[in-house]
C-alpha cells in the first residue's frame, strides 16, 4: 500500500496518463456491448468519434458545392447571404450540370417586361402580394390577401425554440410575410406583429378539451382574442411522415409548452395519425364550413399527396356544393424540419413536383382551380424553383428549412436530439441564448426581400409583372437528354387555369391585404 501511496504521489502527468488508458482499455475488454471497444481497447473509440463527426467532416471537407443532400453548399451558402444583404453572385459560370435529369430551364422574352419608374416593385421592399384573396369566393366574413408570396411554413414552438419562433415572426412583419404556427398552438412568440395561419393538427394543441378533442369554443375564443391570426389551416398531414402521428417526450414538456397546448407538463403527448372531429371527406368539408362560419376566416387543409381518391370525391363535392376549403397547402415528400422514421422521410409520399401536379389535374378536371389558393411547400426557397411552381399553378411558396438557415441554421441534422449548435430547434436553453433575436429577424425579413427581388427579375425576365402569369409552357425541364426536355405541360399533362390579374397597383389597394399596418375587416 505503501508503495502505491509513493507512486501516485511521485508519478508524472504521462503516468497518471498510461494509468486512466490502462483503465479505460480493461473497461473496454470487460464490457459485453461494443465489439469494436472489445476487440481493440482504446484504438476502437476512434472510430465512434470518427462516425460521430463523419456529417461535419464530408459537409466542410469532403462533399462538393453540389454534392450534399437536402441541401448543398450552394444552396446554403445563396441563403446565407440573401439573409444578410451579402453579394450572392457567382462568379464564371454555373457548376451546376445544366443537362441533369429534372434540371429548370426558364424561358426568358426577347423583349423583358418594362418597370416603370413609380411601380411598387422598386419600392415597399418588393412588393409582391398574393394574386388571389383567401377566401373570396366561400365570402369568407374576414378574407385575406397574403401581404407576399414567400411566407413562413409550419413549424411549431417545441419543434423550434422560443427565440426562433420570435425571430421568424419579427422578420415576418418586417417583411410583410405570415407565419404559420405549426400544430404546436399559439404561442407568445408568434404574437409580435407577423400575419399569422394557425393550424390544427391532429392532437389540436391550444384548441382541445380535456379529454384532447378539438373544442370550438377555445378554437373561437383565440381568434377573437388574437387579430391578426388571418386564416386557420386544417393539417391532414405532412411531408416528412405522412400518416403517422408524433410523440413529444415528457421531458421535453415545459410548463410554458403545457400551457400553451394545454397538455399536462411532463407527461408524453401523442399526436394520433387520425383526426377526431371528422372522419371522412363530407365531415371534414363540414367541419370546414363551420369554422369558417364560427370565426369568419377562411379555412384551408395541408396535405401530402399519395392515394388520390379521397381528392377526387373532395373535388367532387366541392363542385356540387360550393363549398370547402379556401386554400390547399400541398407538402412535398421531401419536405421535414422534425423528426420522422427513415422509412417515412425516404419513401413515403410524392415530392412536391409529383403530388402537386396530381392534385392540380384532379380540380382542374372539377372545374375548381380557379376558386382555391394553392400554398406549395418543399424546399421551394430559390426564385428559379418558386418559378417553376408558379408555372403549375401554386399561389404562394412556403419555406420551413430555408427559413430556418436564414436564422442560423447549419444543416447539422439533430434536430430530433435536443443537440441542435444553432439554437433554433432546442429547448436548451444555453444553446437558445445564442440567437440575437433583432438580428436574426432583420436577416429572415433580408431573405424573403431578396427572394422577391431575384423572383421578380425573372418574372421580367420571361416578360411578366407577377409570377402569377408564368404558363407552364415558360419553363422547361430535363427529362433525359436534349430531345426529350419537356415543357411542364407536356411533362405534367395539364394547363394551369389562369389567374386573374389587373397589376400590383389593384394587388396594393385591396382592402383584405395583410401585412404590418392594414386594417382587418369585420365583414365583406
Amino acid at each position: 500500500m505503501e508503495n502505491i501511496l509513493s507512486f501516485i504521489q511521485s508519478a508524472p502527468w504521462w503516468g497518471w496518463l498510461l494509468l486512466v488508458l490502462f483503465l479505460v482499455a480493461i473497461r473496454d475488454i470487460l464490457q459485453p456491448k461494443h465489439t469494436i471497444s472489445h476487440n481493440f481497447p482504446i484504438v476502437g473509440h476512434f472510430r465512434y468519434m470518427l462516425e460521430k463527426i463523419g456529417p461535419e467532416l464530408r459537409q466542410y471537407l469532403v462533399a462538393n458545392n453540389r454534392e450534399e443532400l437536402p441541401f448543398n453548399r450552394i444552396e446554403r451558402g445563396w441563403i446565407y447571404a440573401s439573409a444578410k444583404k451579402e453579394n450572392n453572385y457567382e462568379g464564371f459560370g454555373t457548376d451546376r450540370d445544366i443537362y441533369d435529369i429534372q434540371h429548370i430551364f426558364v424561358k426568358n422574352a426577347m423583349m423583358p417586361f418594362k418597370v416603370p419608374e413609380n411601380h411598387p416593385h422598386k419600392h415597399d421592399n418588393y412588393f409582391l402580394p398574393c394574386a388571389k384573396v383567401i377566401g373570396s369566393y366561400n365570402n369568407r366574413k374576414k378574407p385575406f390577401r397574403p401581404a407576399s408570396i414567400i411566407n413562413v411554413s409550419a413549424m411549431s414552438f417545441g419543434s423550434l425554440s422560443a427565440k426562433a419562433i420570435e425571430s421568424l415572426n419579427i422578420g415576418c412583419k418586417i417583411a410583410d410575410a405570415y407565419h404559420n404556427t405549426g400544430e404546436g398552438g399559439l404561442s407568445p412568440y408568434h404574437s409580435n406583429g407577423g400575419d399569422v395561419i394557425f393550424q390544427i393538427g391532429t392532437g389540436y394543441f391550444g384548441v382541445r378539451d380535456r379529454e384532447g378533442n378539438f373544442s370550438m369554443k377555445k378554437m373561437v375564443k383565440l381568434v377573437e382574442e388574437n387579430p391578426f391570426v388571418r386564416a386557420i389551416e386544417i393539417k391532414l398531414s405532412q411531408g416528412a411522415k405522412p400518416g403517422k402521428g408524433g410523440v413529444l417526450p415528457g421531458k421535453k414538456i415545459t410548463e410554458e409548452i403545457a400551457r400553451i397546448r394545454h397538455v399536462e407538463a411532463g407527461k408524453d403527448v401523442l399526436s394520433p395519425p387520425n383526426h377526431t372531429a371528422f372522419s371522412s371527406v363530407g365531415e371534414m368539408i363540414d367541419f370546414i364550413e363551420e369554422i369558417a362560419q364560427k370565426t369568419g376566416l377562411p379555412v384551408g387543409i395541408k396535405a401530402a399527396i399519395g392515394k388520390l381518391d379521397k381528392w377526387e370525391e373532395l373535388a367532387s363535392i366541392m363542385k356540387e356544393t360550393n363549398k370547402g376549403p379556401d386554400f390547399i397547402t400541398i407538402d412535398g415528400g421531401e419536405g421535414g424540419t422534425g423528426a420522422a422514421p427513415p422509412s417515412f422521410a425516404d419513401h413515403v409520399s410524392l415530392p412536391w413536383v409529383y403530388g402537386f401536379s396530381d392534385v392540380y389535374k384532379v380540380l382542374k378536371k372539377h372545374q375548381i382551380t380557379e376558386r382555391v389558393v394553392f400554398i406549395a411547400s418543399g424546399k421551394l426557397g430559390f426564385p428559379a424553383k418558386a418559378a417553376m411552381a408558379f408555372a403549375m399553378g401554386a399561389d404562394c411558396i412556403n419555406v420551413a428549412r430555408e427559413a430556418m438557415m436564414s436564422i442560423g441554421c447549419i444543416q447539422a441534422q439533430v434536430c430530433h436530439t435536443n443537440r441542435c449548435p444553432s439554437g433554433v430547434a432546442t429547448q436548451n436553453k444555453w444553446l437558445q441564448n445564442g440567437i440575437n433575436v433583432p438580428l436574426k429577424s432583420v436577416r429572415l425579413a433580408q431573405y424573403f426581400k431578396t427572394f422577391r427581388k431575384e423572383l421578380l427579375e425573372i418574372t421580367h425576365a420571361s416578360g411578366y409583372e407577377h409570377p402569377c402569369q408564368f404558363k407552364m409552357s415558360d419553363i422547361v425541364v430535363n427529362v433525359d437528354d436534349q430531345n426529350l426536355a419537356k415543357e411542364l405541360d407536356k411533362t405534367y399533362m395539364y394547363h394551369k387555369t389562369e389567374v386573374p390579374f389587373d397589376g400590383i397597383e389593384k394587388l396594393k389597394n385591396c382592402k383584405y391585404l395583410g401585412g404590418a399596418n392594414k386594417t382587418i375587416p369585420t365583414t365583406v
